[in-house]
């Protein structure tokens, strides 16, 4: 394995010159700078561990994480990854800072402002879906914060990696499920959180293009919001099946699912095939009941501790990720393994 002490007499330079470019600490000539890199890749140069995690506890790291706060009980799982991965890293001197807002743009720009003046090292960040927080992703990124996100992406934006479900074929896989679980012609509402977050209209996008190309016994009625809020849920699900009684399927692609289902148990249908996210208590319960077919889910805490993981291996190593998208198991849940 190559050293610093040989990269440093390849270049013709001092090992505390290979160390500050390697690490990106402190003014070296531009020139010098490149040799010292090309040198290094070259010899496949890789830090030593005992070395990064030395480094780590006198740096002092601060990673902020922001989610959003929406009352879906999903986010508790995340919380509780993010927990477990925060008790880890404060043993490399690392800490980590914890915010949650709503979908709501300005209060997640106002956010990471505020992570930022706190000092913080670098971002995990589950996105509002908007040019502006890709613009505040950049502008961090610029001023040598890193961002990476979790649960849900962001497009046109310099964040570094991604992790969590790949909801298109989450939605995808919806639609296969809706067809296997539903007879005859299929009459289907979809009930999603907003669409200003990439994972709810991924999933919709998903769903659609699967019945477009594949199941043309399903039929799309008609597409709602509930801001991931049960009686928000409740009272569109209601209006929805009342608008359009021909409606025998639901898919709900985002969270309010226990809402959207009382709504359909008091309206007194027994006749709809429902296909909804995750397994959080109210949802599996619904599952066990029959209320839902099948719901499909994406582990949570793994998008709790991954991005962590990513982040601190960046600030330590100074390298990226390997890949930019890590993404979660589309894991498919009925009444008999929930």
């Amino acid at each position: 394995m190559a050293t610093i002490k040989e990269i440093a007499e390849l270049a013709g330079v001092s090992r505390g010159t290979v160390d500050r470019v390697l690490n990106n600490r402190g003014a070296v000539n531009p020139k010098t700078a490149r040799k010292v890199l090309e040198i290094a890749q070259a010899l496949d140069y890789k830090p030593n561990r005992a070395g990064i995690v030395l480094a780590a506890q006198k740096k002092n790291l601060k990673i902020g994480v922001i989610l959003f706060d929406t009352g879906n009980p999903f986010f508790n799982d995340v919380i509780e990854g993010v927990n477990k991965k925060a008790e880890e890293l404060g043993g490399y001197n690392c800490s980590v800072l914890i915010s949650r807002v709503g979908f709501d743009l300005q209060a997640q720009l106002d956010a990471m402002d505020r992570m930022a003046a706190q000092g913080v090292n670098g971002i995990v960040l589950s996105p509002y879906n908007d040019p502006l927080i890709a613009g505040k992703i950049n502008e961090l990124s610029e001023k040598g914060i890193p961002v990476i996100t979790t649960n849900t992406d962001i497009e046109n934006s310099a964040r570094l990696a991604y992790v969590g479900c790949n909801f298109y074929r989450s939605g995808e896989t919806a639609a296969g499920l809706m067809h296997l679980m539903s007879d005859g012609e299929v009459y289907a509402g979809i009930i999603s959180g907003s669409s200003k977050v990439l994972c709810h209209t991924d999933r919709i996008a998903g769903f659609r293009d699967r019945v477009q190309s594949h199941y043309p016994g399903i039929h799309i009625v008609d597409t709602i919001e509930n801001s991931d809020d049960e009686f928000e849920s409740y009272d569109g699900t209601l209006r929805l099946l009342g608008e359009h009684p021909e409606i025998n399927a639901l898919y709900f692609a985002a969270g309010g699912v226990y809402g959207g289902c009382r709504a359909v148990l008091a309206s007194g249908r027994r006749d709809i095939t429902i296909i909804s996210c995750d397994k959080v208590p109210t949802t599996r319960d619904m599952v066990l009941q029959g209320v839902i077919a099948a719901t499909i889910c994406q582990q949570p805490l793994i998008q709790g501790t991954r991005p962590l993981d990513l982040m601190f291996s960046c600030l330590t190593t100074g390298e990226k990720p390997g890949k930019e998208y890590h993404y979660t198991t589309v894991d498919i849940r009925i009444r008999e393994n929930i």
